[in-house]
């Protein structure tokens, strides 16, 4: 449950919450003034009604609050959200009658949710950022993990933070760049600025501790109730990764995450099986049509097997459909790049629909991949990236995923800043890993694959 404890915002949960009342009330409210008195089975018709439409807001990035912070955004989302909802449940309803809502009752119970959500999510917009409800933080620190911290906070609405200054030292007082908070004072000086200012969080972002850390000051502030936590941590709260600049081999080792139970090991992999077999039933038609395509578009393998870098470092032979054309790493391996020309037409498809990867649920029946996890490499690249990257091998100490956190959270990677980024949300994939947490990574999938997000 560390996920849900470390990601997911208080601020999305409360939205979240609310709006599962609106919506199954709209539906309840309008059967009950529309609908037939008698129907023993309308609660199961509203539950299937409310989580429809709760999906479709969901797809529609209506809980992010930091892309929709805007009363324009609000207002298309949520029509955008409403209007797919309309169409997938009037679909449903044609071919699964039984389960449907009374007739009487479709329009007025969309008309009052939508209503009822936008005056809500008005509300709610004016409500967070009342003083009252956010948090001043004090960033003790200002360099480049204190700036960075800085500027994640000011560009996000999911956590209720406001960062009302710096304490630093004396030689970085006056240093700061513009657009940042000011230096409130010294570190020696946090109590008297704690009370001055009413900070109700300190973040410590100070890179070289060694004697430079205020620690009576901080040991006052948080026995005095005010919490006290390392730039990493807030960091990785905000954002869904880590933040490796502050990684070091002491925070793995005695960090609460990066922690593989054996029978969660077990319940992963009975879990793969599960969905591998699933998956190769259910693809067996679209995988035969794009093997066809393939085919006929040019000359070459249909299927591409390549060797990637997979748990502790086994090398093993991944499958695929053959999206490039048969000479298109004639001088070497390189990172594929937006618009490749090396790319077929028959590719570009498959690969921004992800049917190229369909060959890979073998690949997890055999015991090579996990359904979810770290995207496999190849060997050339690994090495590659080891040697500029620190920590890059240890996202190897989980099995490789189809999917997983880096490809629904970032885009296709085609550099070396690019890789550092995705490790990010790699490490933050293996310190977390849970069952309830590969399922929130296979629903955020379909989102990145209905709306074509990543893939080059």
């Amino acid at each position: 449950m560390q996920l849900f404890k470390r990601s997911v915002s208080a601020r999305g949960l409360t939205a979240f919450g609310f709006e599962i009342l609106l919506v199954a009330g709209s539906l309840l409210v309008a059967t009950l003034l529309y609908g037939p008195a008698n129907d023993p089975a309308f609660i199961w018709r509203i539950v299937l009604a409310t989580g429809l439409v709760l999906v479709c807001l969901y797809f529609n990035d209506f809980y992010d609050l930091t892309i929709v912070r805007s009363g324009r955004e609000v207002v298309i989302r949520l029509f955008q959200a409403g209007g797919v909802a309309s169409i997938l449940l009037a679909l449903i309803y044609w071919v699964l009658p039984a389960v449907a809502v009374h007739y009487r009752a479709f329009f007025p119970s969309l008309f009052l949710l939508l209503a009822t959500i936008l005056a809500w999510r008005f509300a709610f917009n004016r409500l967070i950022r009342t003083r009252q409800l956010v948090e001043n933080v004090l960033i003790v620190g200002t360099g480049p993990v204190a700036l960075a911290l800085a500027r994640q906070i000011a560009e996000q609405d999911d956590f209720a933070y406001r960062i009302v200054g710096f304490a630093a030292d004396r030689s970085a007082m006056s240093t700061m760049p513009p657009g940042y908070p000011r230096v409130l004072g010294e570190k020696s000086q946090i109590s008297q600025i704690v009370t001055l200012y009413g900070v109700d969080r300190i973040v410590v972002a100070v890179q070289d501790r060694r004697g430079r850390l205020p620690i009576d000051e901080l040991m006052h502030a948080k026995l005095s109730g005010v919490p006290v936590e390392e730039a990493a941590t807030t960091y990785e709260r905000l954002t869904g990764k880590l933040m490796i600049e502050s990684i070091k081999p002491s925070s793995l080792i005695f960090s609460d995450g990066f922690r593989v139970f054996r029978w969660r090991r077990r319940a992963k992999r009975g879990a793969d099986v599960v969905f591998s077999v699933v998956g190769l039933v259910l693809s067996a038609i679209p995988m035969a049509l794009t093997a066809l395509a393939v085919w006929l578009e040019s000359e070459g393998p249909i299927i591409y097997r390549q060797e990637r870098v997979g748990q502790n470092g086994r090398r093993f032979t991944l499958f695929k459909f053959r999206s490039m054309r048969v000479d298109a790493e004639g001088s070497g391996p390189v990172w594929a790049r937006e618009g490749d020309n090396r790319v077929t037409r028959v590719g570009r498809f498959i690969r921004t629909t992800r049917l190229d990867e369909l060959p890979q649920f073998w690949n997890v029946l055999r015991g090579d991949m996990s359904f979810v996890g770290p995207r496999p490499e190849r060997p050339y690249f690994v090495a590659q990236l080891a040697r500029e990257i620190p920590f890059y091998h240890e996202r190897h100490a989980v099995k490789p995923g189809v999917t997983g956190w880096a490809q629904v959270k970032y885009r296709y990677g085609s550099s070396i800043e690019d890789a550092v980024e995705k490790l990010r949300y790699d490490l933050y994939y293996v310190k977390h890993l849970s069952l309830v947490f590969d399922l929130t990574i296979v629903f955020d999938t379909v989102k990145v694959i209905l709306f074509g997000k990543g893939a080059q």
